[in-house]
């Protein structure tokens, strides 16, 4: 049986847990709980709006298309810009372990705004020109991203290991940052091995 003290002491404990229950609500006003991780993402898709179906075998002449995407979960709205670009297999991608985009050059940009929550979806079509086949060498000299043509000049050599001459189309993330009034690079970036052939 119960003392009158061991009650008393029950009464207070009930109290203050019905107390803290009814003002939670309230307390969450002031209190901020740590949310989920905060990313964005960028992906490619084939030309069918699936993970499947991307270009590989290209030649001059011929429009291929992917779709790029953005997704924003960093717990508000950003700016983000897509910025595309190329390489041979020996120019240098974007360094992950550093943060340091590819100091080569863009081809072209998209530029994104995305509440929290929200996924931007663009198609990006492209043709190579001006493409041609030497001894153990193959070269590039136009690309045309969407509706522009810019001039690259690419050169490939043979690779004896996958039988091919191989390009790198790759997209580069970079998120606005307000204190710097400057968009950098968001250390996330997709790409496409492509390997040119001389038929069409």
């Amino acid at each position: 049986m119960l003392s009158l003290g061991d009650c008393r002491y029950a009464f207070i404990v009930v109290g203050l847990m019905g107390v803290l229950v009814f003002n939670v609500p309230s307390l969450m006003l002031f209190v901020h709980l740590p949310g989920g991780e905060r990313f964005s993402e960028l992906y490619v898709l084939g030309p069918g709006h699936m993970a499947e179906g991307y270009p590989f075998n290209v030649s001059a002449g011929a429009d291929y298309s992917v779709f790029l995407g953005v997704g924003n979960h960093l717990g508000g709205s950003a700016s983000y810009q897509v910025v595309v670009k190329m390489r041979n297999a020996t120019e240098p991608l974007p360094n992950a372990t550093s943060g340091v985009s590819s100091p080569l050059p863009m081809l072209y940009g998209y530029e994104v705004f995305l509440a929290e929550g929200q996924t931007w979806e663009e198609a990006l079509v492209f043709r190579f020109d001006d493409v041609a086949f030497g001894v153990n060498v193959s070269s590039v000299g136009r690309i045309r991203v969407n509706d522009a043509w810019m001039n690259v000049n690419e050169t490939a050599m043979w690779d004896n290991v996958n039988g091919g001459y191989y390009y790198q189309v790759f997209v580069e993330l970079w998120l606005y940052n307000a204190p710097s009034n400057s968009f950098g690079f968001h250390n996330r970036f997709v790409s496409l091995w492509l390997n040119m052939t001389s038929f069409a």
